[in-house]
């Protein structure tokens, strides 16, 4: 009994003192809750300013992408139309064909592509490259096209970038078209020139067909080696089986015409020296 009332003495004299430890450590805290309060108030506008700048920032971003995909759209648009400009050629209208099919191109850089400069201000074309390049690849595709039908040679990139130079501010980056986007109008270039040689065929320029047979096969023979050391690309890995088929569709086309050559048989009344109807005249009916 003696010893449990000492046990009790000795916890009562210790209490004040855990009363007082559990006190100062519940002040100590408080006191560091005020502090890490105090701290957030003053840092809280400072923070708020930040996040305003940020929202703006990205609303205006969101802005500008929204026009540049309209500036590309209307470059996509017009420079298919200046694609079919250039099938409509024949050896009959060839000049007439190329020089209205060139103010049309220079119509689509001067105002077009003029619109999207204006937009892609600074170094703005790399963060919105994937907005813009749709209608820069159909712009190099009608490019490239026209002056091969014209000149018969192929359009170089540094070429396609130096008219661009007048469109920019000389106080600012010009833009300039980067490698990917004229490969992948330049493998889109094989489609048109397939469809233009297979045209060609059926008019009878075979001289022609086979001239633009020997330049797809060249484009992608070049390709197939710098393909492969380029980073993975969907697009162009694509874009190479697409231009294959096309390579494929003119070797036939060309080839089906000196087999099958030996089996025309010219009209009756025809000059060719080749017919045993020389001098035969038409029927009447």
């Amino acid at each position: 009994m003696l010893h449990s009332l000492q046990k009790f003495f000795l916890f009562m004299a210790s209490k004040p003192q855990r009363l007082h430890q559990i006190a100062g450590t519940n002040f100590q805290s408080s006191a560091k809750r005020v502090r890490t309060m105090a701290t957030f108030t003053a840092f809280e506008p400072t923070l708020k300013d930040a996040f305003t700048r940020y929202a703006q920032y990205l609303n205006d971003l969101n802005d500008k992408r929204e026009r540049v995909v309209k500036a590309s759209r209307d470059i996509t648009m017009n420079s298919k139309k200046v694609i079919f400009q250039v099938h409509r050629m024949s050896k009959y209208n060839k000049v007439e064909v190329l020089e209205k099919a060139e103010k049309d191109l220079a119509a689509v850089t001067d105002q077009y592509v003029s619109r999207l400069v204006k937009e892609l201000k600074g170094t703005d074309f790399w963060k919105l490259r994937r907005a813009y390049s749709p209608g820069i690849q159909e712009y190099i595709e009608a490019a490239t096209f026209y002056c091969f039908c014209k000149n018969g040679t192929l359009l170089k990139l540094d070429e396609i970038n130096k008219t661009l130079l007048p469109l920019s501010d000389p106080s600012l980056h010009p833009l300039q078209i980067n490698v990917l986007d004229y490969l992948l109008g330049l493998a889109d270039l094989t489609g048109e020139l397939m469809r233009l040689a297979i045209g060609r065929i059926s008019d009878g320029e075979l001289e022609f067909a086979e001239k633009i047979c020997r330049f797809v096969r060249d484009i992608y023979r070049e390709l197939t080696l710098v393909v492969p050391l380029m980073d993975d690309n969907y697009d162009m890995k694509t874009k190479m089986d697409v231009m294959l088929q096309s390579v494929m569709k003119i070797e036939n086309a060309c080839f089906s015409v000196h087999v099958r050559g030996s089996e025309y048989i010219p009209l009756l009344g025809s000059n060719d020296p080749s017919s045993f109807l020389v001098g035969v005249p038409d029927t009447e009916l």
